[in-house]
């Protein structure tokens, strides 16, 4: 009953978002206000009929209707209450949901928004949030329903296992259970940042296309999505490095990316929305890069939706991906629709989005941001390759050939490099027109105050390697240069105002949330790349099969193995844990567990690895194997990771300089022209 209720609802919506997207086509063509008052009010609908599917699902979840294929398949009576919950993104079909129900939260808090300056954007606007919500909808309605019973599909295996010969359809006792990699903190907040990043981005995008439909080619549509594009930003990077905490943590390789196909299709978006936030600052500023930032946020726009394509079509091989689906060719086809029709738009205003001024300067800083924009875009075009090159080779030679991480390591390090160098040198040019000369009158500290530190790290750290000894120069120069514009800035306003230094940088923050919170980014930025580059040239390995009271020896560490067991707990593992003892240098500072679970219900294992970290470095051990019946004894992997403790620590840094810049600022009242000069007139 339930199932059937939650199902009709998910039809309705995908109605009404039809309804949505031709009522606004036919009152902004008419015109007529009504029709566009009419699909306004169709969108805030959408929202509150997909909130009470979502609950339907989430109920059938944490109340085990097994008759459920969803449900059997993501969850079983052994996984806690949130799990069940979570587990709403844990399989295809239900993530489908989750996707269009924050699709329809946002597009419906836009709609919400004062459109009394912008009232020719409004149905536009919801034409295409409408339209991309149709689109997701209709994937769950005909192909991906999250409330079919087993006996409605025919999926395979499961649609027989349950009926009986001659005999009517048989509810399981338990289900499956989550898959054990989802069963960790991360994955609860990992897919909805991703999510929440990926639906973001859509409102620029449909503002984008609005401007071009209506010919507005002004910077409007750009300073109305200044901060939907700083909170998509936002919780894609949030997403990102979450999915690499979440690798490091349960996926047990000792590493945080690892260039898997679907962590790329998550990055490429971000590879094109960074520069976009970047380069509409230009075109606010100096009225220029009009084509290139509409169409960076087609490219960002139809790449969400490629990386969505990817992670549910079962095309590419991953531990992130769901299985083959029929919705493949569906999201190709929209991806192709889109990117056409929107590329058509853009051809079609082309002469009117001519830019208002010219670079004037190859060492400007509108120019330096254009070429931080390139290197993006090289990246991009690198993981691009890579991500489709095993599509490519399939349909060619008939043998799939996958792309490794040495070729993505080896193509972008240095184009990486480029930009940590471009982050500390565009902040010290000049807008409109700079020089070398000008440029190292401000350079010359800050370059000199990094060379001071590499020295340091090369005859005190004894540091020898070369690719370490460049990046640690672009990381110092890049992170004094950020430091010393904080420093001008306040000690410009102190002696202006008469203020202490620590009230001056305050209030100088303030007044220019923007550019200061997009400094402390760049701070966050520095401190992340300390973390990569440490474990990406100094980390370690061993590996060694030990028996009880013996141990293994790595770099200053120590690991002796002194315990271990097997036991059952109560959730439905079965539990394999080892106690080693750590020291360094011969002294005493952990005692680490490392074990592997065993999911009755999935029957499937999880490696947990023991931790020890400091800002140094981190201690990372795996249980490999462990046999009670043999007497070889136990098998760990020891990985000695230094520095990657500061990846982290720039993520939360991260967060705050973004929600500096991203904080609103109190706008001017908006007085419409014709009383305002109704009032002139009485004046």
């Amino acid at each position: 009953m339930i199932a059937d209720f939650g199902y009709g609802i998910l039809v309705t919506a995908l109605v009404v978002a039809l309804y949505a997207a031709g009522a606004a086509i036919y009152g902004a063509r008419k015109p007529s206000a009504r029709a566009v008052e009419s699909a306004r009010r169709a969108m805030l609908l959408i929202w509150p009929l997909l909130t009470v599917a979502a609950l339907a699902l989430i109920y059938l979840l944490v109340n085990d209707h097994y008759e459920v294929e969803f449900v059997y398949q993501v969850t079983s009576r052994s996984m806690p209450f949130y799990l069940k919950v979570t587990a709403l993104w844990g399989g295809q079909a239900g993530s489908l949901v989750f996707w269009s129900w924050l699709m329809a939260l946002f597009a419906s808090a836009v709609t919400l928004r004062n459109w009394a300056r912008d009232r020719e954007f409004l149905p536009w606007v919801i034409v295409v949030t409408a339209i991309t919500i149709a689109f997701f909808l209709a994937m769950v309605v005909f192909f991906e329903n999250p409330f079919a019973r087993f006996w409605q599909t025919a999926s395979g295996v499961d649609a027989y296992t349950f009926r009986p010969a001659g005999g009517l359809p048989v509810t399981p006792e338990d289900g499956r259970g989550l898959n054990p990699l989802l069963r960790h903190p991360g994955m609860i907040i990992h897919p909805p940042m991703l999510y929440l990043g990926f639906v973001s981005f859509v409102i620029p995008y449909a503002f984008a296309m609005a401007a071009l439909i209506t010919g507005r080619t002004d910077d409007r549509w750009i300073r109305i999505t200044r901060r939907w594009t700083l909170w998509a930003w936002l919780f894609l990077s949030l997403g990102l490095v979450l999915g690499a905490r979440w690798a490091y943590d349960v996926l047990g390789w000792g590493g945080y990316w690892g260039w898997d196909p679907v962590e790329i299709s998550a990055l490429m978006p971000w590879l094109t929305g960074t520069p976009f936030l970047h380069s509409v600052m230009i075109q606010e500023r100096k009225g220029m890069l009009k084509h290139w930032n509409m169409f960076l946020i087609i490219l960002t726009y139809d790449l969400v939706i490629f990386g969505t394509f990817l992670t549910r079509s079962g095309v590419l091989s991953s531990v992130h991906a769901f299985a083959q689906s029929a919705i493949g060719p569906m999201f190709f086809a929209f991806i192709g629709l889109t990117l056409i029709t929107s590329l058509a738009l853009l051809f079609w205003r082309w002469p009117d989005l001519r830019g208002e001024t010219e670079m004037k300067s190859l060492l400007s800083r509108e120019a330096l941001f254009l070429f931080n924009n390139l290197l993006f875009l090289s990246i991009l075009v690198v993981c691009f390759w890579g991500v489709i090159f095993p599509l490519i080779s399939e349909l060619v030679t008939g043998q799939k050939v996958t792309v490794g991480p040495p070729f993505y390591e080896r193509a972008t390090s240095p184009l990486w490099g480029a930009l940590l160098l471009l982050m500390g040198i565009a902040p010290l040019s000049a807008w409109g027109r700079s020089t070398a000369k000008t440029l190292g009158r401000v350079l010359w500290k800050p370059a000199l105050a990094a060379l001071l530190v590499v020295a340091a790290v090369y005859f005190l750290a004894g540091v020898r390697n070369v690719v370490a000894l460049i990046g640690f120069t672009l990381i110092a120069f890049t992170g004094f240069v950020t430091l010393y514009e904080f420093w001008r800035g306040a000690r410009a306003r102190q002696k202006a105002h008469r203020e202490s230094l620590p009230l001056a940088l305050w209030r100088l923050a303030g007044r220019n949330r923007r550019r200061y919170g997009g400094y402390i980014i760049h701070i966050s930025m520095v401190l992340m790349a300390i973390g990569i580059l440490g474990i990406e040239v100094f980390q370690t390995e061993t590996q060694g099969t030990v028996q009880l009271g013996e141990a293994l020896a790595l770099d200053r560490y120590t690991l002796t193995y002194t315990d271990i067991a097997r036991f059952d707990v109560p959730d439905g593992r079965n539990v394999t844990r080892a106690v080693l003892q750590v020291t360094r240098d011969g002294k005493a500072v952990a005692e680490l567990h490392p074990r592997i679970d065993y999911y009755y219900d999935s029957q499937q294992p999880m490696t947990i690895p023991g931790l020890y970290s400091t800002l140094a470095d981190d201690l990372y051990v795996i249980l490999v194997d462990w046999e009670p019946a043999s007497a070889v004894g136990a098998t760990f992997k020891v990985f000695h990771n230094p520095l990657v403790n500061w990846l982290w620590i720039g993520a939360l840094v991260f967060i705050f300089g973004t929600l500096v810049a991203a904080w609103p600022e109190r706008e001017p009242a908006y007085v419409p022209v014709r009383a305002a000069a109704t009032a002139s007139g009485k004046a």
